[in-house]
């Protein structure tokens, strides 16, 4: 599985929104400066988000976006999904009539096993915990430049 350059843009788009949890709005141009991402892109990979409620948009001068939960509530899983569609390996995992030789592959539940593992653990990965491994890894990155 390879997920796109929309989920994993997608997924730095909401830690930086996740950093700034509980401050002002954050407008799309800072993050994309911040992350070196196409603003144009970045806009184009918010409207799920936001149509999900996973992030709000403030109009206005002193507007912009910021996460719809707590950085806690919000799961990577979620963000794949809306973003990539669900963990599936293969279609006929989600759609077995796609294939007539379900019933009969081995290969098939070995996909679905694969695929709800990595639905498992995209499930219990937090906002929440990724802002604390983005600040970890820049507290570390900050001690070898010392």
């Amino acid at each position: 599985m390879k997920l796109s350059t929309r989920t994993r843009y997608g997924v730095r788009l909401m830690v930086a929104l996740a950093l700034n949890y509980g401050q002002n709005p954050v407008f799309l141009k800072n993050i994309a400066k911040d992350e070196n991402i196409s603003e144009k892109y970045l806009s184009l990979i918010i409207i799920p988000l936001r149509r999900i409620g996973l992030v709000n948009s403030i109009r206005g001068a002193h507007g912009g976006y910021n996460l719809a939960k707590e950085p806690s509530q919000i799961t990577m899983k979620e963000i794949v999904d809306v973003l990539e569609g669900d963990c599936s390996l293969v279609d006929c995992v989600n759609n077995p009539s796609t294939c007539p030789r379900v019933p009969i592959c081995a290969t098939h539940d070995i996909w679905a096993m694969i695929g709800g593992k990595i639905s498992k653990t995209l499930s219990l990965i937090t906002l929440d915990m990724l802002v604390k491994m983005n600040q970890e890894k820049a507290g570390n990155a900050m001690m070898h430049n010392i």
